[in-house]
Order: structure tokens, then sequence, then C-alpha cells
């Protein structure tokens, strides 16, 4: 028995030993920009950029195989920071005309859901409160619009709704700088110039 004991004890640390070695002996060195650009990104790992998560879509931006503004749960915010970070041209967010329009969340209508909690398991960042055969709701402020709990729904009782803008949510609008900001601005510097020239003794 004893003796039995001391052999697992043995292999143990042996097999120990031999992960640890090869840990240090087969690390593979991350890029210090991935990491910071995976700390940017929500970690919702919804799929809504086309990769399989937060941190292949940090490598693929890193290797510049892949655009800043393509995680709508980031929003844009994310994209300014993405495009500070990186020191790029900063882009607007996503292609899709749902995303560009506003944020948006998962609404369940009460009256058609089941219960089945399928939408609960594909939930990403655990939005949705329920429980089995129990009518289940969203938590606005935590659901991030990935539209991964849509597909599931056996009864097909999820929408999605634009996100009701109250003084809490409301952002003032970026200026858009085109070129007629630069005409009117070369405009403006011409008149200084004309003023400060004429108030020459």
């Amino acid at each position: 028995m004893l003796s039995g004991i001391i052999a697992l004890i043995v292999l143990a640390s042996f097999f120990g030993m031999v992960l640890g070695l090869a840990a240090v002996v087969f690390k593979v060195e991350s890029s210090p920009v991935v990491e910071q650009i995976d700390a940017l990104l929500p970690q919702t790992q919804c799929g809504q950029c086309s990769f399989a998560g937060c941190r292949p879509y940090a490598e693929a931006i890193a290797a510049g195989e892949a655009q800043i503004n393509l995680c709508p749960p980031g929003g844009e915010n994310l994209v300014q920071s993405l495009a500070d970070l990186l020191d790029v041209e900063v882009l607007p967010l996503g292609e899709d005309e749902a995303v560009v329009q506003g944020p948006i969340v998962a609404v369940i209508i009460e009256e058609t859901c089941i219960g089945c909690t399928l939408c609960i398991q594909a939930c990403p960042v655990d939005a949705i409160l329920g429980a089995a055969k129990q009518m289940h709701t969203v938590i606005e402020s935590e659901c991030t619009g990935c539209e991964l709990c849509i597909a599931p729904c056996p009864v097909d009782c999820i929408e999605m709704i634009p996100v009701k803008q109250t003084l809490k949510n409301w952002r003032w609008p970026e200026p858009q700088y085109n070129a007629n900001n630069r005409e009117a601005e070369s405009i403006f510097t011409t008149i200084d110039h004309v003023l400060a020239e004429n108030s020459r003794p």
C-alpha cells in the first residue's frame, strides 16, 4: 500500500517536471501589440467580426489581415481606441446598415417564451435571466446586441430593437471634417491674415 502511494507521488512529480520543462522550452512568445489590442476588445466572443473570438480578431488586426471596425459590441469607442493605439485612420463602424444606425438590444416577447433556456446558453455575456419552463428576460445594460440568441430560439420570441436614447447614453455627435470644413478654415485664415495686415500702422 505504502509503496503504491510512493510510486504515484514519484510519477506525479516526474510528469509535473516534464510538463514544466515543456512549458519553458516550447513557450510561444506573443506579440505585445496583440495583447494590447485584445485588452481593448470586449471579450464577448460573439463572432460578429467573422473570427472565432476576440483573441483571433486581435491577432488578425495586428497582422494587418482585418480592419479595426468589425466589432459591433465594442462600438465606435473601440474603433477610436484601436485607431489611437495603432496610429491608423478611424473607420466607420461595420458595413451593415443596422450596425451603423446605432446600438441594438435583444428583447424577449414574454407571451411567446416557452422557457427552453437555449438563448441563455447562446448568450456570451450572460445578459439573459430565466429558468427552465419559466419566462426569460434580457438585462438591457448587459446586452451587446450580438444577435447570437435569435437563431437558437425555437419560437422566434426574440427581437432586436434600437437602444432607447436617454440622458445617460446620449452623446453629442462628432463633427464630420470634410472638404467644406477645410475650405471654410482656409477662408477664415485668409480673413484673419488680411485683418492682421490692415491693422498694422
